[in-house]
């Protein structure tokens, strides 16, 4: 009796050693709704407290991934995505599950600024290809989230683990069924 007694005394402080929802939440993957998301559009969502980079890449857009004058005079450190700074799934041309769709860490390799997406040709300067640009350093990454060369930032943007959870929902933080992918294994800065 003493010992149920003691316990059921304990079991409060006990209790509160858990996490609550709030920091349980923090890491638990998060839903997108893919059709509110426009072809050229980006929106942004927050997973583990950083900003998750979800855009709509246009055909014109995944063409010039693909065929562009980037790869052919080799302006990008890595065009090939070797370094593991995505799943094994996303290490592909367009560094994504679904070409149509890029999810990159919203955070820029160098310091850890806030890349602006400036899509548009022409939209900075009259040579600007279109593309993400960190005003704070110069960094420039393409529509993949690579970094060109020269630039301050030493790594491409990382991708996040995430999966389709149907055909019209995006699910970040969470990994493809039988897809291992460890997150913090990627380099930031």
């Amino acid at each position: 009796m003493a010992t149920v007694g003691g316990l059921a005394a304990l079991w409060p402080f006990i209790d509160r050693m858990e996490p609550g929802a709030k920091v349980l939440s923090v890491g638990a993957p998060i839903s997108i709704d893919l059709p509110s998301v426009q072809q050229g559009q980006q929106i942004v969502v927050v997973w583990r407290s950083t900003p998750i980079f979800i855009a709509r890449r246009t055909p014109a857009m995944l063409e010039k991934l693909k065929n562009g004058p980037l790869l052919v005079q080799l302006q990008l450190r890595e065009p090939n995505s070797e370094e593991l700074q995505q799943p094994p799934y996303a290490t592909n041309w367009s560094r994504a599950v679904n070409p149509q769709y890029l999810v990159v860490v919203g955070v820029c390799a160098h310091l850890g600024c806030i890349p602006a997406f400036t899509p548009l040709p022409g939209s900075l300067s009259s040579t600007w290809p279109g593309e993400y640009l960190c005003h704070c350093h110069g960094s420039k990454y393409d529509l993949a989230g690579r970094v060109f060369k020269g630039e301050p930032a030493p790594y491409n943007r990382p991708v996040p683990p995430y999966t389709f959870a149907s055909a019209t929902t995006l699910s970040t933080g969470e990994n493809p069924k039988n897809e291992p992918f460890d997150h913090s294994s990627v380099r930031q800065n």
